[in-house]
């Protein structure tokens, strides 16, 4: 008897090419399996000349989905897990974190030569286009000069938008270009050092409904430990500062081995989206403390001042 799974995903190029890879390795993993997808269109799909922290934030773009998966029309859904919310409706679990991709930030630009040579090679009030406050903060940081213009949309949308914008380059996630084909228009891949990405950025995130025992047990096999350990620790770093896109975050986590064993290095940072102020930090542990290393974290940049510049930004969001 054929077995029918719904997947929900939202309609845009990127998160179709990601529903339909799930898709694949589904089938392929179970062939009695007919996978369908169902496309929903999001808050944040239909919002796009309002900056995402004056609407609400990450959960704009996963919402529609998730009550979707609740009501039984979706079986599971794909998500980017940077656009999940710190806190997950009851009722769903992440049920997989498939391997990631590059988890950088890029300049991109069509022409192929517009942010070549990184952040120092920018003219002098060089225009660059973002909508995401982390990205406008630690641009600033270290080029207070530059112009930061809000650009939304889609991949192809914001990629046209730098022509249209004047824009030296937009900044984009170099997974979402990679998957798409286009890294071509990638003029610059920062290292994490000059850009920390979001937490989970490059990571695929499977949600399905926590008491669903025939699908969870379809979908585990797609689990990849160590990135579930590295996203467990980044989103625990997000949950502690209880930040979403209002607030400027960012985190990135890695596996290390050594003598005592794998251990877990995680970087995160809060900072005011004019670049001012970026307080940062870094810890490590075992493996199986992500979650307590990500919240230890938060902890230590909120002493150091971010509680302070949490509550000064609150009143913005």
């Amino acid at each position: 008897m054929t077995t029918i799974l719904r997947i929900g995903t939202r309609k845009s190029p990127l998160a179709m090419w990601q529903a339909e890879h799930i898709q694949a390795r589904l089938q392929a993993a179970h062939p009695e399996l007919t996978v369908e997808l169902v496309g929903i269109e999001t808050k944040g799909d239909k919002i796009l000349d309002v900056a995402l922290a004056k609407v609400g934030g990450k959960g704009l773009f996963v919402k529609e989905l998730e009550t979707a998966l609740l009501a039984g029309d979706v079986d599971l859904c794909v998500h980017s897990t940077k656009d999940i919310p710190a806190e997950l409706p009851e009722g769903t679990a992440i049920v997989a974190f498939p391997v990631r991709a590059d988890a950088r930030d890029c300049f991109a630009n069509p022409d192929g030569v517009g942010g070549r040579g990184g952040i120092s090679s920018l003219p002098r009030g060089a225009r660059v286009g973002t909508s995401s406050l982390r990205r406008q903060a630690q641009l600033l940081m270290r080029r207070p000069d530059l112009v930061i213009v809000p650009v939304r949309g889609n991949v192809a949308t914001r990629l046209r938008k730098a022509a249209e914008l004047n824009l030296s380059c937009v900044v984009l996630a170099c997974a979402g270009l990679d998957r798409l084909a286009h890294g071509d228009v990638i003029t610059h891949r920062f290292d994490v050092d000059d850009m920390l990405p979001a937490a989970g950025q490059g990571v695929l995130a499977i949600q399905a409904r926590s008491d669903d025992g025939r699908v969870l047990s379809m979908l585990r096999f797609l689990d990849d430990p160590t990135t579930r350990i590295t996203t467990l620790a980044e989103r625990a770093f997000l949950r502690g500062l209880g930040g979403g896109c209002q607030v400027p975050i960012a985190a990135h986590a890695v596996v290390t081995t050594g003598p005592d064993g794998d251990r877990v290095l995680l970087r995160g940072l809060v900072a005011r989206p004019d670049g001012r102020v970026v307080i940062s930090g870094t810890t490590e542990g075992a493996v199986a403390d992500a979650d307590t290393i990500g919240m230890a974290l938060a902890d230590d940049v909120r002493a150091r001042g971010g509680d302070r510049l949490l509550a000064e930004l609150e009143p913005l969001a």
